[in-house]
């Protein structure tokens, strides 16, 4: 074992002591049972459902127990570091308001990046080299493939242990030669190396029992490296312990992992931390189920969301409902304030339901008022759509009277809106510079009506055309021009007789229909008039009869 002068002079003259950090971050002041929760994403790759489902869940421990929550990013692999990765990560975070309270700015435990807490890690690291719990290691790749090679050929589970562990015990000698060579080095952990099993207590699974851990892992990386940064399993341990965390919530890929984090926790001297071991989202495939994958699923990104424009509120009450059951059956705001629960977190994984969700979403825009949803669409529009933001400004009243129809004054609202990008589709007609009108009257949405029946039509209904509420009143002004011009009153009597009729009061009404929204669907035509009015709905009539 190298001295203790050493050991120093592997790292920086003036690294602090530890005893400095524990100062700097003392206990917070919480009431008692408060729990300080963190969530960790790495800017590897784009912000995951799943990352929301965790922050969600650590967001609401705390608020509900007065304790404090923030977000910490995990950037020690700085090679698959993704450029632009962390202000996704913001933008995320804040549509589904789980941000940070606590930032760099204003919070009393940063930084909040794991890069920037370098030194911290290196009184740490220093101290375990100080005490015999770490020593250098010199392997090279080709060692440790060698090594992983045999333990394969002789079925004994891989890793830096026993007689492959090739520097646990090297003389203060060699490992003095390798230092004045320059060789790059890194800090393994000595683990205790105990057979046998342990128990553990998650809060999640209940009592769990796993091999001891043996390995002797890497807790700083390689010394040639430009910033010393070190393996989460040791970086995790010292921030959460610094950072006063109280409540570890991580996916369940970890729970093999927590025998070697409790030896850490004991051999730095730190309390243990419980932790949580949530269960991951999960989708159907085939007739199996697999995880919600990255790479696969689109509806994995947060940025599917966000981009489609699905209502935060909906997608929160969605994932609430698969944490805790119980809450998929209050009301949306009973569940949103409701209080999220460990105990009820399920320990299989939950389905990913697009559909389910779609219904959700819908159900929750139909108790919006039109100004409340045409608020949010334009937020939306802002950064997805402009050219859809640009033409609803310019007509926000009809705007609002659009969104108005068959949601205001009935007892079962229309729920076609399902998220902000459905808007451009199913209201985007009302508005001038998105509407293109129909001008040729053998177009094929008119079902085959002939283009000088359409034209008479649409002539004899712009003559006596009034913008008249109420459908009855409004709808006799197409059954009498359509009567006059030899339509038969019903679809019953046109399919008698075929021959006698131009159509029946069907296909005039569809025509009068494709003509004010360019679809052969819509809600009841005279509250499309009503929302238009009668200037630009003879506009549209008109264009068939301008194309002569």
């Amino acid at each position: 074992m190298l001295n203790r002068s050493e050991i120093d002079a592997l790292f920086p003259a003036d690294l602090e002591a530890p005893e400095h950090w524990e100062r700097r971050y003392p206990p917070r002041e919480l009431p008692d049972g408060a729990m300080v929760t963190r969530f960790c994403p790495s800017p590897t790759g784009f912000a995951h459902l799943g990352g929301v489902y965790v922050a969600m869940l650590d967001k609401d421990l705390a608020q509900h127990s007065d304790g404090a929550y923030f977000i910490r990013i995990e950037d020690t692999d700085q090679q698959r570091t993704v450029e632009g990765a962390t202000a996704q990560f913001d933008a995320a975070f804040g549509y589904f308001g789980v941000s940070s309270p606590e930032t760099d700015a204003t919070g009393a435990y940063g930084p909040y990046t794991q890069s920037a807490r370098a030194d911290i890690y290196l009184s740490y690291v220093r101290e375990f080299l100080r005490e015999g719990k770490a020593y250098l290691c010199f392997a090279t790749k080709e060692e440790l493939a060698a090594a992983a090679g045999e333990q394969r050929a002789e079925k004994v589970p891989t890793g830096y242990y026993g007689r492959w562990a090739l520097w646990r015990d090297a003389t203060a000698e060699q490992v003095r030669e390798r230092l004045v060579a320059g060789q790059p080095y890194v800090v393994r952990f000595r683990s205790p190396g105990e057979p046998g099993r342990v128990t553990f207590s998650d809060l999640v699974r209940g009592e769990l029992e796993a091999d001891a851990n043996r390995n002797d892992i890497v807790i700083l990386k390689s010394s040639d490296s430009p910033l010393r940064l070190p393996t989460y399993h040791f970086a995790h341990l010292v921030d959460d312990h610094l950072m006063r965390v109280t409540n570890v919530v991580r996916g369940d890929e970890w729970i093999s992992s927590v025998p070697v984090h409790l030896q850490l926790f004991d051999a730095a001297g730190f309390e243990r931390i419980p932790y949580a071991h949530i269960a991951p989202l999960l989708k159907i495939d085939g007739s199996s189920k697999r995880k919600l994958s990255k790479r696969k699923d689109p509806e994995a990104s947060v940025e599917f969301y966000i981009t489609a424009g699905y209502p935060a509120p909906a997608v929160l009450y969605y994932l609430r409902g698969l944490i805790n059951g119980r809450l998929a059956e209050m009301p949306l705001d009973e569940a949103l304030a409701a209080p999220l629960r460990l105990a009820e977190c399920g320990v299989s994984g939950a389905l990913v339901d697009l559909v389910k969700l779609e219904d959700i979403a819908a159900d929750y825009v139909a108790t919006l008022s039109g100004a409340d949803v045409l608020e949010q669409v334009l937020a939306w529009a802002d950064q997805h759509d402009t050219e859809l933001a640009k033409a609803v400004r310019a007509e926000q009243d009809l705007a609002v009277r659009a969104l108005d129809i068959e949601r205001v004054g009935v007892d079962n609202p229309r729920k076609d809106l399902r998220k902000w990008s459905d808007f451009r589709a199913i209201y985007g007609y009302f508005f001038t510079a998105l509407f293109e009108p129909v001008a040729d009257p053998a177009d094929s949405r008119f079902g085959g009506l002939a283009p000088e029946a359409l034209r008479k039509l649409t002539a004899d209904l712009l003559d006596r055309y009034q913008d008249l509420t109420g459908a009855d009143a409004w709808f006799d002004q197409i059954r009498a021009t359509a009567a006059e011009n030899g339509y038969a009153a019903s679809v019953k009597d046109y399919k008698r007789d075929p021959d006698a009729y131009p159509g029946s009061i069907r296909e005039a009404s569809q025509a009068i229909r494709v003509l004010l929204t360019g679809s052969t669907r819509s809600p009841a035509l005279h509250l499309v008039a009503n929302a238009l009015g009668e200037t630009e709905t003879r506009r549209r009539l008109a264009a068939v009869l301008d194309a002569r």
